[in-house]
């Protein structure tokens, strides 16, 4: 094993002493204290409840539960001598219904490929890493979004959970984001994202406005400032105008769906909030209790899609040929012995 470097240890330590020193604050709050705040501030608190074995045949006569999550991987080097490919993959709860996947690559070796994706770029003289990064994440968006596509229109479900924020479709592949939300519409799809990696700041920005949480807060993320305060199949629903999400479309709340502490975000579209309760009843009755937050569907369909590394290596190892993959996407790196 190799021997940690003692400055490296102290750097490790330095970093321990910066982020607890951060964090204290909030850690001495009390959690009664927070969680009565956010109940008179920022919004409802509400408990679930399991659905049924009924209520859930119903969903699966009413067409099932198709869940959507997409996987990229990479082999290559810096920049442009790498290939990247991509897989979506949406499968419904419906044990007769074949899955729909959708696959992509991108190699800036070949960007010209990518004309039709760089016109998109809302950037006046974009530099190389924009453009990289914008079709990257276009990609992953837009492979996730036609496999939803694909399955709101072949499979018919009830309900299409997509594993992230719905946020990031609209930003990141607004023209498929689109399509998907109008069929949906159009064919009472009930369209929700389940978000673990949660991102926004709603309640510390809110509790530092109305000036009820002192010291100020607002640097701390939703997923830090809620950690524990919601009791398992509790969901907090944000006062609509304090969710910045409202304003693209689309409404929120906060899920404590498991002994975990941590919590989920639900997103779902304006046009249809009326379901916001019930897809929360489902969200809690689908997550295992000693699991992570997310429901069981989702975590399967993740497993599914992912492409691993040695998928990866062997698809191109047997697909292109030997000098195309030394000569352009093997790094010195990888080549090392020693």
């Amino acid at each position: 094993m190799l021997e940690v470097n003692n400055q490296m240890k102290d750097l490790v330590s330095e970093l321990n002493k910066i982020l607890n020193k951060k964090y204290e604050k909030i850690s001495k709050l009390d959690k009664n204290y927070i969680r009565n705040l956010v109940k008179k501030q920022v919004g409802d608190i509400n408990k679930c409840r399991k659905l049924s074995k009924n209520l859930l045949s119903e969903y699966s006569s009413g067409g099932g539960i198709v869940a959507v999550d997409g996987s990229n991987n990479k082999l290559g080097g810096a920049y442009p001598h790498f290939v990247e490919l991509y897989q979506g993959l949406a499968k419904g709860s419906n044990s007769n219904e074949n899955p729909v996947i959708e696959v992509d690559f991108y190699t800036p070796l070949y960007i010209e490929r990518e004309q039709e994706i760089i016109d998109k770029i809302r950037k006046d003289d974009p530099t190389k890493e924009d453009i990289d990064s914008f079709i990257r994440n276009y990609k992953l968006s837009c492979i996730e979004l036609k496999a939803a596509i694909g399955a709101a229109l072949n499979l018919n479900p009830r309900v299409i959970m997509m594993d992230g924020s719905l946020i990031r479709y609209k930003i990141e592949c607004q023209d498929k984001w689109k399509e998907l939300r109008s069929i949906c519409e159009s064919k009472n799809i009930i369209l929700i994202g389940v978000v673990k990696d949660i991102k926004t700041n709603i309640v510390g920005t809110t509790l530092t406005e109305k000036k009820t949480l002192d010291p100020p807060m607002n640097f701390l993320y939703d997923r830090e400032l809620l950690y524990g305060i919601l009791d398992m199949g509790e969901t907090l629903i944000p006062e609509i105008q304090n969710i910045p999400k409202y304003e693209e479309g689309l409404s929120s709340l906060f899920i404590r769906a498991s002994r975990s502490p941590m919590i989920t975000g639900v997103d779902i579209l304006n046009s249809q909030r009326s379901y916001l309760d019930e897809m929360a009843n489902l969200v809690y009755t689908l997550t295992p209790e000693n699991s992570r937050g997310i429901p069981l569907w989702i975590d399967i369909i993740d497993k599914e899609v992912k492409i691993s590394d040695r998928l990866m290596r062997g698809l191109l190892d047997e697909y292109l040929d030997r000098d195309i993959v030394e000569k352009l996407f093997v790094s010195e790196r990888s080549k090392r012995t020693l």
